[in-house]
């Protein structure tokens, strides 16, 4: 018996503050039969002991499965009398850790339910948690999360500040955190400038705060911390940059794709030639941008590309390809027609599918009559010379860097952009000397006849001490960026269905 003993208390070890009277295996389920211990408690009331029993009533808790089966606790508790005049006549008494007032669960099984729901919420931890035979419904899930206590919110040093949609174009939320820790601190739900001003004014201390290019956020920060430092983002600078430079190479296609394929000249080319000189005819007669639009039923944005173009060819783009069957054998086809020009494309056809060619003869046909086999090289596009442009020098193998050097040198303009690439990235690793070195890049940027890096130039100009502030000191707000890459995968998971409230709670106790 005494073993017996020792084995239902090491089971039920989480029960210990009751009296353990019976155990019984119902199939399903484990029934456990217990009591509250003999001896005095204190009144909640006046805090008196009280010994005298009044009555007896019973409860019906769960507890955490065994075997992979319900628990169910019956206690026998005991309703007390205060001895204390004019207190309450009588109170049920409490075990703290076992037994919470109007709780039919226990303490610890809440605890588990708590740390399921906190990661799959309403439907979904209710599925899981079926499996561990913890069988509840998702309104009843969604109702412990909620009770689970909120992190108590503190003022940081460095505050980091992004938006998030809660649905796009929309509506939007704002996520705070510490830049340092990378600890949630708040949600707000919206990412006006009074919402943010407000919530600063609130929490006064922050130091530094880190933000993307928003505007809003910027005047938000000005009217309620302008002691404070704004630091804009080092990825959203680059990735600015980067555009700017797709634009450059796409513009400059006339110049670099000379040294690859020949520019298309068909009846595209010719519309954007003459497009091209209308556009530059009516501006030289001091017509507006506007104006040109409205004459030539174009969009406004079109017009000013065009306006941009000082001559039609940088409007035109080398020619993409995507890779063919016919790739892996054009030595073979370039080396026979340079032995014999007149060789028919039948014979070519024939000699390739000796070689394991598995492609059709229209392929091959069209390989052919659009140049590919002569070029010096095959076709690349503006994204992929961009992407050469932006990627460090030592991560790009030989043949990368040899077409880079080649496509960068084709014009006077292709060289400088290599050139502010480079120094541009340099910028991006704090340094406390960079904010000379900014401002003699920006003075660079703006001597060389590149438009796209001149309105990247004015958008530094009018964030200038952020970005400053960017350049030579180690905050970012990557750690928001993060927040909201899991802030996404939790909408995903919720499909949509939940409001705000579940939504802040579940990314401050993520």
């Amino acid at each position: 018996m005494r073993d017996v003993d020792e084995l239902v208390h090491t089971v039920f070890s989480g029960l210990s503050p009751l009296v353990i009277e019976d155990v019984a295996d119902e199939g399903e389920q484990i029934r456990v039969w217990a009591r509250t211990p003999d001896g005095s408690v204190t009144c909640p009331a006046c805090g008196a002991e009280a010994a005298r029993v009044h009555g007896y009533y019973e409860r019906s808790v769960a507890d955490i499965p065994i075997d992979a089966r319900r628990v169910v606790v019956l206690v026998r508790i005991r309703r007390l009398i205060c001895p204390t005049p004019g207190c309450r006549q009588t109170f049920r008494e409490q075990l703290p850790g076992v037994l919470e007032r109007y709780q039919r669960r226990t303490p610890r099984l809440t605890s588990q339910i708590g740390v399921v729901v906190r990661e799959l919420a309403g439907r979904a931890g209710a599925r899981a948690l079926s499996a561990l035979a913890v069988h509840l419904s998702r309104h009843t899930a969604l109702r412990i999360l909620l009770r689970l206590p909120l992190p108590q919110p503190r003022v940081p040093r460095v505050l980091g500040v992004d938006d998030f949609a809660l649905r796009r174009r929309h509506r939007y939320a704002t996520v705070l955190i510490d830049a340092e820790t990378r600890e949630r601190i708040d949600v707000l739900p919206g990412r006006t400038a009074d919402l943010l001003a407000a919530w600063l004014q609130a929490h006064p201390g922050v130091q530094i705060v880190c933000r993307d290019g928003s505007a809003t956020y910027a005047e938000a920060i000005r009217r309620a911390l302008p002691e404070a430092i704004q630091v804009a983002d080092r990825w959203h600078l680059w990735h600015n940059f980067s555009e700017a430079v797709l634009r450059e190479v796409a513009g400059h296609s006339a110049c670099w794709a000379k040294a690859g394929p020949p520019l298309q000249d068909g009846k595209r080319a010719h519309t954007t030639r003459e497009r091209w000189h209308q556009i530059h005819d009516l501006l030289g007669k001091g017509v507006g941008l506007l104006e040109c639009a409205r004459r030539l039923n174009l969009g406004l944005n079109t017009v000013k590309r065009y306006a941009r173009a000082r001559e039609p060819e940088r409007l035109q783009r080398a020619p993409q390809y995507r890779p063919t069957l016919v790739d892996p054998y054009r030595d073979h086809l370039r080396r026979r027609r340079g032995d014999e020009p007149a060789v028919p494309v039948l014979h070519l056809f024939t000699e390739i599918k000796a070689l394991g060619y598995q492609g059709s003869f229209n392929l091959l046909y069209r390989y052919i009559t659009q140049g590919r086999v002569e070029a010096d090289r095959l076709p690349i596009s503006p994204r992929r010379l961009a992407r050469l442009l932006l990627t460090r020098p030592d991560h790009l193998t030989d043949d990368q860097r040899r077409l880079h050097d080649d496509l960068t040198t084709t014009c006077p303009e292709m060289i400088d952009l290599a050139g502010l690439v480079r120094t541009f990235a340099d910028l991006l690793r704090p340094r406390q000397d960079n904010a000379d070195h900014l401002d003699a890049w920006i003075t660079t940027a703006r001597g060389a006849d590149l438009p796209h890096l001149h309105a990247f130039t004015r958008g530094l100009d009018q964030d200038h001490e952020a970005v400053r502030a960017a350049v030579t000191m180690p905050f970012h707000n990557g750690g928001t960026e993060g927040v909201n890459t899991k802030t996404k995968r939790i909408m995903r998971q919720m499909h949509g269905r939940a409001g705000f409230t579940l939504l802040r709670h579940r990314i401050l106790l993520a």
